[in-house]
């Protein structure tokens, strides 16, 4: 489904949008254009916003991790397997 829309661009835009489009296919490259801008942005923020997050818990992670870290190694030296003596 598509829907008739008034968009105002600059002239150069314009311009630009002559010369790559084929005469008829402006609106597929107009709404191939939006959707590449849209997934991009979306990821460039997504990843932002993870990194931001660490940052902000990276202390707290680090504390929970040296907390646990003497627990964890006894489970590990639990589950290896004993050495076997030499004969």
């Amino acid at each position: 489904m598509t829907k008739r829309i008034n968009v105002v661009l600059p002239v150069e835009t314009i311009m630009v949008l002559d010369r790559v489009a084929p005469k008829g296919s402006s609106s597929r490259l107009i709404s191939e254009a939006v959707l590449h801008y849209v997934e991009n942005h979306a990821k460039t923020n997504l990843a932002g916003r993870l990194k931001a997050g660490a940052l902000a818990n990276a202390k707290r992670d680090l504390e929970i991790a040296q907390e646990w870290f003497s627990l964890d190694e006894e489970a590990w030296q639990r589950t290896r397997p004993a050495k076997r003596r030499a004969r």
